[in-house]
């Protein structure tokens, strides 16, 4: 017999546990961002998608209102990087619950570089790099789901295949999974979609 767990808004944890168990694997967003005051905020988001690819728009959600939305509102600009096997130490560095006035690059030790498009600095030792404005925030219960239009797309060259598209393997992405677990690429396979034809 199947174990029934019915949804409860009253229990937020469980709730969160039992959905980042299930909803895997999933992408990082490693979110830079700058305060209205000009300190830079650096945090990775596992709730990452994309919702519109003409015009390019990505959503990233925050659970609460965390210093990054605050930023973005603030300024309407914000850089989401991508999390790889090089980096994702890092990464979960600056996922450290720091005070709003300090500076995750900095206490972390991330290695910055500026921004191409806008002056939010992103995290040097990352290959690919999507350069955003703010689209809209939409509060979902306690969440904040955070829309961008994609206003560069900032790719190292040695993660680029032949034909100028993005490398999955090149790239090597690490996705979050539940609790404190993190998962690499593993084996990549190819199946094309089917066609009806009447």
């Amino acid at each position: 017999m199947p174990t029934v767990l019915p949804s409860a808004v009253n229990e937020p944890l469980r709730n969160y546990q039992l959905l980042t168990s299930l909803v895997v694997p999933r992408a990082i967003a490693w979110v830079s961002s700058v305060s209205a005051d000009g300190v830079a905020n650096l945090a990775p988001h596992s709730f990452f998608t994309v919702a519109s690819t003409n015009p390019p728009v990505i959503a990233f959600t925050s659970v609460t209102e965390k210093d990054t939305v605050r930023n973005v509102s603030a300024t309407g600009r914000f850089t989401v990087s991508l999390v790889t096997d090089a980096t994702w130490r890092s990464a979960n560095a600056t996922s450290i619950n720091l005070p709003p006035e300090h500076d995750e690059f900095a206490e972390t030790g991330t290695p910055v570089e500026p921004g191409s498009t806008h002056d939010v600095p992103r995290p040097a030792n990352s290959p690919a790099h999507l350069e955003c404005t703010l689209r809209e925030i939409h509060p979902v219960g306690n969440c904040f789901m955070v829309l961008g239009d994609v206003q560069a797309f900032v790719l190292d060259d040695a993660v680029l295949d032949a034909s100028g598209r993005p490398s999955v393997t090149a790239l090597a992405p690490v996705a979050k999974l539940g609790a404190d677990e993190w998962s690499h690429l593993g084996e990549v396979f190819s199946e094309p979609r089917p066609r009806y034809q009447a």
